[in-house]
């Protein structure tokens, strides 16, 4: 099955998947608990600061991809999401925490990913990691990939595939420092747009001031 996600489709799945586990009571999602959980701060790489408009865009994509859409039940008015997975992929819970947390927080290896899915499975050893990863591996259309270890570490980092091929020896945590590089700009523009109108301001004070004298 070739099915090809953004960023931003990957953070909504991510999030209904963690919510799914983590808070069964308040899962099928709320658009709004969909946002908030997409936005927050814990557990996500990088962090994300989606608007209503973005997530919409995204629950209706993976509708079309039938990955996740809105349930409707008779027990409430508001309309609520839940991710469909299960259904398309047959995942089991421990297919589901791993590639839940590669959705989440990008490439990781096995002891990372047995430590951040506690929440969702706790596995019993790095072997069972491993194991799951092999069998996301070696679907016919692989979910997951092997990356090339990086310099001076010991363990290799896996990715998902669900948004495109991950080429080897490209560092994905570029996306994060691209996304704080673009921010930090923007922040300096702003300062800079404020400082130039304070100085405005300034030499208008100061010519209203000789003005009195003259």
């Amino acid at each position: 099955m070739d099915i090809q996600l953004d960023q931003i489709d990957v953070r909504v799945l991510g999030a209904l998947m963690e919510k799914e586990t983590a808070t069964p009571d308040y899962y099928p999602m709320s658009l709004n608990a969909l946002i908030n959980a997409c936005n927050q701060k814990s557990n996500r790489e990088p962090v994300m600061n989606l608007d209503e408009g973005a997530v919409r865009e995204a629950l209706d994509r993976l509708n079309e991809k039938g990955l996740a859409g809105p349930i409707s039940s008779a027990e409430s008015r508001v309309t609520k999401y839940a991710h469909r997975l299960q259904e398309t992929f047959n995942f089991d819970r421990r297919e589901t925490a791993v590639l839940c947390v590669l959705f989440l927080r990008g490439p990781q290896t096995p002891g990372e990913l047995r430590g951040r899915t506690e929440r969702l499975y706790r596995f019993d050893g790095l072997e069972a990691v491993e194991s799951v990863l092999h069998r996301l591996i070696d679907r016919e259309s692989p979910l997951v990939k092997k990356l090339p270890r990086l310099p001076g570490t010991k363990e290799s980092r896996y990715a998902h595939l669900l948004a495109g091929d991950v080429e080897a020896g490209v560092e994905l945590s570029a996306a994060p420092e691209a996304g704080r590089e673009t921010e930090r700009l923007a922040r300096l523009e702003s300062e800079v747009a404020a400082l130039r109108k304070e100085v405005a301001d300034l030499k208008q004070q100061l010519t209203d001031f000789r003005k009195q004298f003259e």
